[in-house]
């Protein structure tokens, strides 16, 4: 691959205490669905050298699964997810942060000197950063004053998946605005683009995000010096543009608006996301055939495609019931699966998390049902429940899900 047409490392750093004194740096860690962020969190931990971080973990949806592909170890890490944070409001980041900072100073965990918030995939960085950078702007002075007193935003990295991240620019504005806030920019997955296709060149894409975002360094995952990436600097909203600016306003505008704060505009991620944006989950207490599985993930791929954006998850399967398997999709990519040694928690069930633009929620867990549990479902129904070139697919694929069920009993 040709290499980026970007700086091999960050500029001169400025020392945190000549920014903030006796103040911790806040990072945010943003890029769309399936960019790479916990991967590129548990890399970043593996140093030694900046064990002493604590991860704040955002998530769209009902079931909380991404605070279990952290490595633990030395890391605080506190889990934010009754929504996204832009949705339900800041005043659920500045309450965590708070916990953190008493959880270490009573001695509960370990201490931090940086906090890293790693956004949900669907995150807009607005409202955070609003809430993060007004302690330091005189018109829009931070609500809690202890939180100014300890804490300040000094960057934020955004990963850009080249497999699929120009579609999720195109189709989604949080995408968007994900590039434009970032100070850092990393693409992720160059590696496997390479390998699909030997002549890949990243030029054309860093030219593009240059357009959405001029200021912004861009990095490679591959090459990047990741505890450069999270070294505290200055962050200022003014350097991202005037669409940024306006973004800004915009949120403090809707918070300062008393009708806004008795009924949230953002409290419906709908309002923000988009109407056709929906997460759910499945869950199972018993092990699963990991054959059936697989089944169950190429035809739900093949019938959604791009509208499904994140199938995310930790999956018990009858082979290894004890090493649990992580499993990872965007879009139409399906990861390899990643097998643990061990659970990470006491929670032995198998949780999946969906997060889809336009399908309804029923037909994929009939699907799942019907390959996975070897249930009798009935598929005229099941048919009937779905909608527009949904039943299409599904239809065309019928037989061969009928096929293979049998052939596994």
């Amino acid at each position: 691959m040709s290499a980026p047409a970007a700086k091999d490392q960050p500029a001169t750093k400025t020392a945190p205490d000549m920014l903030f004194p006796n103040r911790i740096p806040v990072f945010l860690l943003s890029g769309f669905l399936g960019s790479g962020k916990s991967t590129l969190l548990n890399a970043f931990l593996n140093d030694p050298a900046v064990r002493d971080t604590a991860i704040i973990i955002n998530e769209f949806g009902d079931v909380p699964v991404d605070h279990l592909l952290i490595r633990q170890g030395e890391t605080a890490i506190q889990q934010v997810s009754t929504g996204c944070l832009c949705c339900v409001g800041t005043t659920n980041l500045q309450q965590t942060l708070s916990d953190l900072k008493t959880a270490a100073d009573s001695g509960r965990t370990h201490g931090f000197s940086r906090v890293i918030v790693e956004m949900s995939g669907l995150g807009d960085p607005a409202p955070l950063v609003n809430a993060l950078t007004s302690g330091t702007r005189p018109d829009s002075p931070l609500q809690d004053e202890d939180q100014r007193a300890v804490f300040y935003l000094a960057g934020v990295v955004t990963l850009f998946d080249v497999v699929a991240g120009v579609n999720s620019v195109e189709h989604h504005f949080e995408a968007v605005k994900q590039i434009a806030f970032a100070d850092r920019i990393v693409l992720t997955k160059t590696d496997l683009a390479q390998n699909s296709n030997p002549s890949f060149d990243s030029f054309p894409l860093i030219r593009d995000l240059r357009t959405l975002n001029a200021g912004a360094e861009v990095f490679d995952r591959c090459t990047a010096d990741l505890a450069a990436l999270f070294e505290p600097r200055p962050y200022a909203t003014v350097e991202r543009g005037e669409d940024v600016v306006g973004w800004l306003a915009l949120e403090s505008a809707l918070a300062q608006d008393p009708g806004h704060g008795a009924t949230p505009v953002t409290a419906n991620p709908a309002a923000r996301h988009g109407t056709g944006i929906r997460t759910f989950s499945l869950v199972r207490d018993f092990p699963l055939s990991g054959d059936r599985l697989q089944r169950f993930l190429t035809l739900l791929q093949g019938s959604a495609g791009q509208r499904l954006l994140r199938v995310k998850g930790i999956v018990a399967t009858a082979d290894a019931p004890n090493e649990p398997m992580i499993i990872h999709t965007v879009q139409q990519v399906l990861s390899a699966p990643v097998r643990l040694p061990a659970w990470p928690d006491a929670d032995r069930r198998t949780r999946l998390v969906f997060i889809t633009d336009g399908i309804d929620p029923e037909p994929v867990k009939e699907l799942f049902s019907a390959v996975i549990d070897s249930e009798p479902s009935s598929f005229t129904k099941f048919l009937k429940s779905a909608a527009g070139d949904f039943v299409a697919a599904f239809s065309q694929a019928f037989s061969t899900l009928s096929r293979l069920s049998r052939r596994s009993k």
